[in-house]
């Protein structure tokens, strides 16, 4: 959800230059929330919690608020480095910058992470975002407000076929949302953006601004926040191989509980066999794998996706068991 780019590390001047104190915390803290979520994706990914946890409840309510935040500081950072006048060289610099960034991203999960590769997440709805909120950095706040509340709410109420076809997707009124492991279409991201440039302009105009400068005790976590606030590109770009790493260590040495592994096994089977069949009798053929799978002591199929030709056959052989028990009705004990 989980769970970062040039607005994210705009720069945001007062007078002579100086810089907002408390809107780097801010970044900082949405940063380390970021890593927190993603944290809890990989210990997924690995196996460490059931398939879906970190997609579902209180995790998913927790990535929203995250790329909320993000957005926000977009279109906030956006008009106190070019609200009263647009400084193209660094803007294209940075706008450069969340572009490849966003490329390499799409690129990298499409090798490693074919059925879910990211081609439209948090940094390219920056990149997009950047651009069209220069339009609305002298619009009038109410425009800016109101549009933001009409994007929030479209998806919720308008979806449309015509969206569907993948060269659409970015728009995110599709009838049905594209898998992908981060998505973040324009319709209702950009909403959190134009509410963040209308904060940015009532804070300017109501002498508010004043509010972010300083920092916060104890001193050296302020200095931490500010410093992560500051380099949050190379941070969001970092911190998920250096998650992914001590993980992959951990879990030579930690391998995951066998439960965990039985339920994510149950649920990917349920998941797959549902696309073609009733999701009970779905169930109920899952089950009975599992349950083959575990008296034959072939547990290892359950974390890996690698079989020999020996194990093949033997669960060609449990799904047949398995289809005829479903077929027969006869649930598994």
């Amino acid at each position: 959800m989980n769970p970062a780019s040039t607005a994210i590390n705009a720069e945001t001047p007062m007078k002579s230059g100086s810089r907002l104190g408390r809107l780097d915390i801010a970044r900082g803290l949405a940063l380390i929330a970021m890593a927190i979520y993603h944290f809890g994706w990989d210990l997924e990914f690995f196996g460490y919690l059931v398939q879906g946890s970190a997609s579902q409840g209180w995790w998913r309510i927790f990535a929203r608020c995250i790329a909320s935040s993000f957005l926000f500081l977009v279109g906030f950072s956006l008009v106190l480095a070019h609200g009263r006048a647009i400084r193209w060289q660094p803007f294209f610099k940075r706008l450069t910058q969340v572009v490849i960034a966003a490329a390499a991203i799409s690129l990298l999960t499409w090798f490693f992470m074919p059925q879910g590769f990211i081609f439209f997440g948090i940094l390219h709805q920056i990149a997009l975002a950047s651009l069209l909120g220069l339009l609305f950095l002298r619009m009038p706040v109410w425009i800016t407000v109101a549009l933001a509340a009409a994007i929030i709410a479209t998806p919720v109420y308008f979806r449309a076929e015509i969206f569907d076809h993948p060269a659409l997707w970015w728009v995110g009124l599709s009838t049905v949302n594209p898998v992908s492991n981060d998505y973040v279409p324009l319709f209702p991201w950009f909403g959190a953006v134009l509410l963040g440039i209308a904060a940015a302009r009532i804070m300017q105009s109501t002498g508010l601004l004043r509010l972010l400068q300083g920092g916060i005790k104890p001193q050296w976590l302020e200095r931490l926040l500010i410093f992560i606030g500051r380099h949050s590109l190379i941070f969001y770009l970092v911190h998920q191989p250096v998650l992914i790493g001590l993980l992959y260590g951990v879990s030579a040495i930690f391998p995951p509980s066998p439960a965990i592994q039985a339920a994510n096994f149950v649920q990917q089977c349920t998941v797959q066999c549902s696309a073609d069949s009733d999701p009970q009798l779905c169930r109920i053929y899952c089950g009975c794998m599992l349950e083959n799978i575990q008296s034959n002591q072939l547990t290892n199929l359950l974390k890996s996706s690698t079989t020999t030709d020996e194990e093949r056959e033997k669960l060609s052989t449990f799904s047949a068991q398995c289809v005829a028990k479903t077929q027969e009705g006869q649930p598994v004990q």
